[in-house]
């Protein structure tokens, strides 16, 4: 049995300017238990519209979805209990400290005499200091970090985890990777969304692909990287590239990145630098990750934009899609 089931799940909103959006078109696929699985795509693919889905906050307009054998639809109450849902947007009650918020996130689940469990989450997402602060004291990153806990209060065998470094330091991803690793090594299943795909590649076993609501890829990480086409020449380079690399290059600052395919194509590049007259620094040439796959994927079914990468504070930087706003409107409907 899977722990999470897509069939033939399709969601469109009516929209009077513009006509029906399909935010999601037929999307099927199936999470083995167990598993650490991603869900990547660009903005407005229809990630948070599968995951509203998946968490009861929105009804498909056609399909079904189960967590572990139970529908989200007709046998919600247990369906919930499977889940543990860490939501884009940072949310809290801020008339309670963290300690008395958690203990409210079990009585939820009728969960009882669960201050061991919550004593470890604290302890596990460097809490434990701030378990006395009222919600309005803590910072944004600790407020990711209370999401966190809350998701996990009730113990749910599956763990949904939607952009949750997104905004977050450094010090927060590594501790929140090795708690979640543990438990997805204790038999918790974990789907995640990221704009990371540095995290993806490094976390996820199966990795499913989004492109306007359609699932464009899905297959084990190690495959679609050995199914890449090139490798990849790197280079630092202080003006803009000549035209003929330019339109394939990926340019982030300084850094351009071109792919390869073989020792003569990586020739043809840098001569093309050279006759440019630019100079070049740092030149290697690496293998394809995922990132360079991504982008192939979505070159290949139309347009491909770029996966959103760190602004300058290291936030990811995200444009909210139609299909979103939409979502949360329909969350906050009865």
């Amino acid at each position: 049995m899977p722990a999470i089931s897509f069939q033939s799940v399709s969601k469109t909103y009516p929209s009077a300017r513009n006509g029906p959006l399909k935010a999601l078109d037929g999307v099927s696929f199936d999470i083995h238990a167990g598993e650490f699985f991603g869900l990547l795509g660009p903005n407005g693919a229809g990630k948070t519209t599968l995951i509203s889905i998946l968490a009861g906050l929105v009804r498909p307009t056609s399909g079904r979805v189960a967590v572990r054998g139970y529908d989200v639809q007709a046998d919600y109450a247990e369906a919930r209990r499977q889940l543990g849902v860490v939501p884009q947007e940072l949310v809290f009650d801020p008339f309670f400290n963290v300690r008395e918020a958690l203990r409210i996130q079990s009585g939820y689940f009728g969960v009882k005499n669960n201050d061991a469990w919550i004593d470890e989450l604290l302890a596990s997402l460097g809490l434990s200091d701030k378990a006395d602060a009222n919600m309005r004291q803590l910072s944004g990153g600790m407020k990711r970090r209370m999401l966190v806990a809350q998701a996990l209060v009730h113990k749910p065998p599956v763990i949904v985890l939607d952009e949750p470094t997104a905004g977050v330091d450094v010090e927060l991803r590594q501790t929140l990777w090795q708690f979640i690793a543990r438990l997805n090594r204790a038999g918790h299943t974990v789907l995640l969304t990221t704009h990371y795909l540095e995290e993806a590649e490094a976390l996820c076993g199966r990795v499913a692909m989004l492109k306007s609501g359609r699932v464009v890829a899905l297959d084990r990480t190690s495959e679609l990287l050995k199914a890449a086409s090139s490798n990849v020449l790197r280079f630092k380079v202080d003006a803009p590239l000549p035209p003929e690399l330019a339109d394939k290059a990926r340019v982030t600052g300084r850094i351009a990145q071109l792919p390869a395919h073989d020792a003569h194509e990586i020739e043809q590049h840098l001569a093309s630098v050279r006759r440019a007259g630019l100079s070049v620094e740092d030149v290697e040439v690496r293998k394809a990750d995922l990132e360079d796959v991504f982008l192939e994927v979505m070159a290949r079914h139309g347009e491909a934009p770029l996966p959103d990468r760190p602004a300058g504070d290291g936030n990811p930087p995200r444009a909210a899609s139609v299909a979103d706003e939409a979502a949360a409107v329909e969350a906050g409907s009865p």
